[in-house]
């Protein structure tokens, strides 16, 4: 293919440094203990022979596997049947199969957890809310005795409110299954997000069997620095306060403006939309909030696509460039009818595609104008959930200097490989772990 000769030319990209991020570095060491210790606090009322389901998620929580794991071994002391339920709504293409999938690929199964997977997507309708949205629940679920979820605390992909993404979400959506996501989201453009969940997590508590949820909140380094089970009757209440010290845990680049931002992985258990608006300050759908108030980039790339999305693409459309790797990597049919779930068309635009990493980091930069390399402000960051490291450009030195919790490690050029990979990945552990 031929390119303007400014794309096409040899191309000098200016210095980058590595900067690495220091975030307050609570954590908990013994996840499984912790876990069990919480969910002791809550299993009172199960009794011997009693089954009781477990709702899991679909997102990358540090150690989610021992923390599944020791809610299982605590039904089991109990006498109890534990069996886990993927609360996931149309993850996975929305098919048994590859919800069980996603839950394999993060070591929850049954070999693991000692508790069978029950990815069945039927559901059934448990009443309605604001007089014309349906709420369904999983029908596996309504089988068992008792309920318990598990689910990360923290920002929503699109929209701001006391509640956004943890239990009530797990409830409303994830325990929907498919339906009940499709039914949340279309009934949200007419009554708001967060009215809808609220109103929603209010009829599943008071006509389902749940025992509790046990939230999670995460430091800035994806570590656990919070384990809580949450009694129904004040979950939402105590989601809110979660929330809001996730909130003051997030981590977000030091920057409110950017000429380029380089993604090297999306994927679907990194956040719902493939990349945190949070971070990017891409947010261009149906209702969205405005996330651009924190960060804008004028240029945004994606390099690669996570293994474990599993070809959900999701999010690939609020990029302007992708690789030719992200394109043969999408499932389109997955990312499709994720992006109709959730009423996020954009989130399923194909931008441009170059053929290498190389060609896509010089495409941002080159799009820019009339703005010497050198001058252009650029990161590059591993992913939206790993920002403990990333790479600047020499234009955001000065002003990196001056942030009190960033240190430079080391400075030098973009290498890239015979096929234009960028070398020196972004792949080492964040500190602390």
């Amino acid at each position: 293919m031929r390119y303007p000769s400014y794309i096409e030319n040899g191309f000098d990209f200016p210095d980058f440094f590595r900067v690495q991020m220091t975030f307050p570095g609570r954590r908990i060491m013994d996840v499984k203990g912790e876990t069990a210790r919480q969910f002791d606090k809550i299993k009172g009322a199960i009794r011997p022979g009693q089954t009781v389901a477990i709702g899991v998620g679909s997102r990358g929580i540090g150690q989610l596997n021992l923390m599944v794991a020791a809610i299982c071994e605590g039904v089991l002391g109990m006498g109890g049947h534990p069996v886990i339920i993927p609360a996931m709504g149309s993850h996975g293409g929305a098919v048994p199969q590859g919800q069980e999938n996603i839950l394999k690929a993060m070591n929850i199964t049954e070999a693991e957890c000692g508790a069978p997977v029950d990815p069945v997507m039927d559901v059934q309708r448990i009443g309605t809310v604001f007089g014309d949205v349906p709420v369904f629940f999983s029908r596996s679920a309504m089988r068992a005795d008792h309920i318990v979820c598990v689910n990360r605390i923290k920002l929503h992909s699109k929209f701001k409110a006391p509640l956004e993404s943890g239990m009530a979400k797990m409830l409303c959506v994830g325990m929907g299954k498919h339906d009940g996501a499709v039914e949340y989201h279309r009934g949200a453009i007419k009554h708001g997000f967060y009215p809808l969940l609220k109103e929603m997590g209010e009829a599943i508590v008071c006509r389902v069997p749940f025992l509790g949820g046990v939230g999670v909140v995460e430091n800035g380094y994806d570590q656990a620095m919070i384990i809580e089970a949450i009694p129904p009757e004040s979950l939402f209440q105590r989601e809110a306060e979660l929330l809001a010290i996730a909130r003051r845990h997030f981590p977000r680049l030091p920057f409110s403006k950017l000429d380029v931002l380089v993604v090297e992985q999306a994927g679907k258990e990194i956040s719902g939309a493939g990349m945190d608006p949070n971070v990017t300050g891409r947010a261009f759908d149906l209702m969205e909030s405005d996330f651009s108030e924190r960060m804008t980039a004028i240029r945004l790339a994606i390099l690669d696509l996570t293994d474990q999305t599993a070809g959900n693409g999701i999010g690939v459309g609020n990029a302007d460039i992708i690789t030719e790797k992200v394109f043969e990597k999408i499932d389109y049919e997955k990312t499709l009818i994720n992006a109709l779930t959730s009423l996020s068309l954009r989130k399923a635009f194909i931008p441009v595609r170059m053929p290498t990493e190389r060609k896509a980091i010089q495409a941002c930069f080159a799009t820019l104008g009339p703005v010497p390399p050198e001058s252009v402000r650029a990161a590059i960051i591993k992913d939206t959930s790993h920002l403990s490291e990333f790479l600047a450009s020499a234009a955001l030195f000065k002003e990196i200097e001056k942030w009190p919790h960033a240190e430079i490690l080391d400075r030098g050029t973009l290498e890239f490989d015979g096929e234009g990979n960028l070398t020196g990945r972004l792949d080492r552990p964040d500190r602390g772990e």
